[in-house]
C-alpha cells in the first residue's frame, strides 16, 4: 500500500531548480533506499517527503489509510546531527529520553513504560553500557548510534535516516542494516534511508531509487 507519494515535484533554491519532475511513490513496510552523486537533492527530496518544505510545483501527499486511519510518528536523524562538541553536557540516556515526550501526553509523567523503551533503543543500537557517559566524550560513529537511538525511542513507524552511517566501522554499519531490515520485517516499519553504500546496503533494502543531476 502505497504510505506517500510525490508527483511531478519541482523545487529548487533562489531561481534554480535542484528536482525537477520528480515522481515518486513509498510503500508502508518497506526499506526504501536513496542514493546518488553529491549534489543530486537527495536531503532535499527527504525534506520534500516531510513536509518540511514546500514543492513550487506537484504534489506531495500521504495516504493516511496507511496508517490505520491516523498520522505516522515519523522519527527522523538528519545528516551531521551526531555532530556534538566536547562540551555537550548531556548524557546518553538523557538525550535518548527526550526522544519519548513527543508520546506523552500533557498529563502524563515520564515512568516506568518510557524507561524501558529507553533501554530497549539503547540496547538495540548496542549503546546501553554506555548510557551515563556524556555524549560529548563519544566517537563520532557512537553519537550517531545515540540519535538513532533517541529516534527509535519515539516509537515510530517512519524512520527517516540521512547518511545514518558516517562514522561508523564495517561492523557498526552492517548492524546498522541488519537492524533496520529487522524493524521492516518484524515491526512493520518503513524506513527511508540516504546512502552512498548502497552496494554495501543493498542486501538489506527493498528498492533503491537512484537520483541523477
Amino acid at each position: 500500500m502505497i504510505l506517500s507519494s510525490m508527483q511531478n515535484v519541482v523545487f529548487g533554491y533562489g531561481s534554480e531548480p535542484v528536482v525537477r519532475g520528480l515522481s515518486l511513490d513509498v510503500y508502508a513496510g518497506e526499506f526504501l533506499g536513496i542514493t546518488g552523486e553529491n549534489g543530486t537533492a537527495k536531503t532535499t527530496v527527504l525534506k520534500l517527503l516531510l513536509g518540511l518544505l514546500k514543492p513550487w510545483s506537484g504534489t506531495v501527499s500521504l495516504n493516511e489509510e496507511a496508517m490505520d486511519g491516523g498520522r505516522p510518528v515519523i522519527g527522523y536523524v538528519p545528516q551531521h546531527v551526531a555532530s556534538f562538541n566536547s562540551g555537550f553536557p548531556s548524557k546518553v540516556a538523557e538525550l535518548v529520553r527526550s526522544g519519548c515526550y513527543s508520546r506523552l501526553g500533557l498529563l502524563e509523567r515520564f515512568g516506568l513504560k518510557q524507561s524501558a523503551i529507553v533501554e530497549n533503543s539503547l540496547k538495540q543500537v548496542g549503546m546501553w553500557e554506555l548510557r551515563n557517559r556524556r555524549i560529548g566524550e563519544l566517537s563520532g560513529g557512537q553519537k550517531q548510534r545515540i540519535c538513532i537511538a533517541r529516534a527509535l525511542a519515539q516509537e515510530p513507524n517512519v524512520l527517516i535516516l540521512d547518511e545514518p552511517t558516517t562514522g561508523m566501522d564495517a561492523a557498526s554499519r552492517i548492524e546498522l542494516y541488519e537492524l533496520m531490515h529487522h524493524q521492516v520485517r518484524r515491526h512493520g516499519f518503513t524506513v527511508i534511508m540516504v546512502t552512498h553504500g548502497v552496494e554495501e546496503a543493498g542486501a538489506y533494502l527493498d528498492r533503491v531509487i537512484a537520483l541523477e543531476r
